[in-house]
């Protein structure tokens, strides 16, 4: 009965409204850096874009959004439930979103791109990318955040269930995935061998300051963290940043993408302000509106990005001007997430939760009986 009623849908209407605005800004920033930037990049021959927006930001701080969150529900229920509830969330959508990307490619891909097989969408599906990504091609790169993401809640259940991941053990634990990483950057930018690099880069060891900035900035709100240790944490996840945003160019010399770097610290004290925080007082459409996008919005991260770029090619070669086609991949992003969404997230999502609640309780009943 406890696992049931800590489920209580009337713990949604208390959160902030802010929190479905800050959201819904992150996945329409990689919508644009996408459709503006990136596109470009991976497909040079598209033509130029009057505006563009060059900085990756939104997906790094959708992890650090997806880590606050973790933080403030694990101890609701039981963990298997909390666990099992995470993985019904995140996996059904990306196994749907993979399938439509890969007959999008197969069937509507402009003539000189590359035909994915059959072998492509298993090891998308796999994630294998994420451990060997010039082996295993990306059918979309904005997937990236997927094995992160579950890696990530796996690792805080299985904390959470341990004396480290609670009171003052948990602040050692989160000083030493940020500091661990820094401690090797040297390492990870000088030609190491594959084997490290694969299990490094696997294991997302350089974006882990970011899980730690999100947890982080839920201690500080819920007073568990003092605002000085949380200033020097948050200092420390932003030196992190920093590093992770080096690249060591072909010449020797070390380069730093400060643009995005400078927008990802913003974003973290924006989001430490959401939630320290009042809540931010909206016009009711315009709280609906971000609430309902929210809601939309991880169906929309899934999505838009390879199907927007088959998007672009077809209405460059049509004429289309470049303004038009970056609302058109925003709009089209919007829809078919919406779709994701209604067609595959919520109702697996419901179903095995359900599944899961049922078969428990028939184990339950057993035991009693």
């Amino acid at each position: 009965m406890q696992e049931l009623t800590t489920a209580a849908p009337t713990r949604r209407s208390t959160r902030k409204v802010s929190w479905d605005v800050v959201r819904t800004a992150c996945v329409v920033l990689v919508m644009l850096y996408h459709a503006t930037h990136m596109s470009r990049v991976t497909h040079p021959e598209l033509s130029p874009r009057v505006l563009t927006f060059p900085y990756q930001v939104g997906a790094s701080l959708l992890l650090v959004i997806s880590a606050y969150f973790a933080a403030a529900t694990i101890g609701r229920g039981s963990l298997r439930r909390y666990w099992w509830k995470r993985m019904a969330r995140l996996v059904p959508p990306f196994v749907g979103a993979v399938v439509l990307i890969w007959l999008v490619l197969r069937f509507l891909r402009p003539p000189a791109w590359i035909e994915p097989s059959g072998a492509d969408l298993v090891h998308h599906l796999l994630m294998l990318w994420n451990w060997k990504p010039l082996e295993y091609a990306f059918l979309d790169g904005s997937h990236w955040t997927v094995p992160l993401q579950l890696m990530g809640f796996t690792f805080a259940a299985l904390l959470f269930a341990t004396k480290w991941g609670h009171g003052n053990k948990i602040v050692w634990v989160m000083w030493t995935a940020v500091l661990l990483p820094l401690a090797q950057w040297h390492l990870r930018i000088s030609g190491v061998p594959e084997t490290y690099r694969m299990l490094v880069d696997g294991f997302g060891a350089h974006r882990w300051h970011l899980f730690v900035a999100g947890v982080a900035i839920w201690m500080v709100s819920t007073g568990r963290l003092g605002r000085g240790h949380f200033a020097l944490l948050l200092a420390a996840c932003m030196g992190a940043q920093a590093v992770h945003n080096y690249i060591r160019l072909p010449d020797g010399a070390l380069d730093c993408d400060w643009g995005s770097t400078i927008a990802v610290w913003v974003g973290l004290l924006v989001l430490t302000l959401v939630a320290c925080g009042p809540d931010w007082p909206l016009p009711p459409a315009a709280a609906r509106a971000a609430t309902w996008f929210a809601g939309i919005s991880y169906g929309v991260f899934l999505s838009h990005q390879t199907i927007g770029y088959v998007l672009l090619h077809y209405l460059d070669v049509s004429g289309v001007p470049p303004l038009l086609q970056t609302l058109a991949v925003l709009v089209t992003g919007t829809v078919v997430g919406w779709a994701l969404t209604e067609v595959v997230e919520r109702p697996a999502h419901d179903f095995l939760i359900g599944l899961y609640d049922r078969t428990f309780a028939e184990s339950g009943s057993r035991q009693s009986g």
